[in-house]
């Protein structure tokens, strides 16, 4: 079987990290896992975060790979956000890494990037 790469949304490292909620997604052997600098800021401002936690944090992100900002992310950023005006500045940015990219977009809010022409959305179930 062959290993799929995904990007995969902060909702579903929430519940990973609080539950091991859809643990066989993070298997290195099945899925390479993506998470946008988005991810990583939403998880580490999280309010009342303590000094443990924040480690934890830092340590189970530095199992997979980290797509920063790049020009070509920020123009289709620019792009989504004028094209659909209600999308969330932060799902546009992962929404717009998903694209660059070409991965598939691992999600439960599978609502907020369905009308995105072009982005495979997986609900994580």
């Amino acid at each position: 079987m062959a290993k799929v790469s995904v990007l995969v949304d902060t909702d579903v490292f929430i519940d990973y990290l609080n539950s091991g909620s859809f643990s066989s997604l993070f298997d290195p052997a099945r899925f390479t896992v993506y998470y946008s600098i988005v991810t990583q800021k939403e998880l580490l401002s999280k309010p009342g975060l303590r000094e443990a936690e924040r480690q934890e944090i830092h340590a189970e992100l530095s199992r997979y790979r980290l797509v920063r900002l790049t020009e070509s992310i920020t123009v289709r950023y620019s792009e989504l956000r004028d094209r659909y005006p209600s999308l969330e500045k932060e799902d546009a940015l992962i929404a717009a890494t998903a694209l660059v990219k070409n991965l598939p977009l691992v999600t439960r809010n599978k609502k907020h990037f369905q009308v995105i022409t072009g982005l495979t959305v997986l609900a994580a179930r």
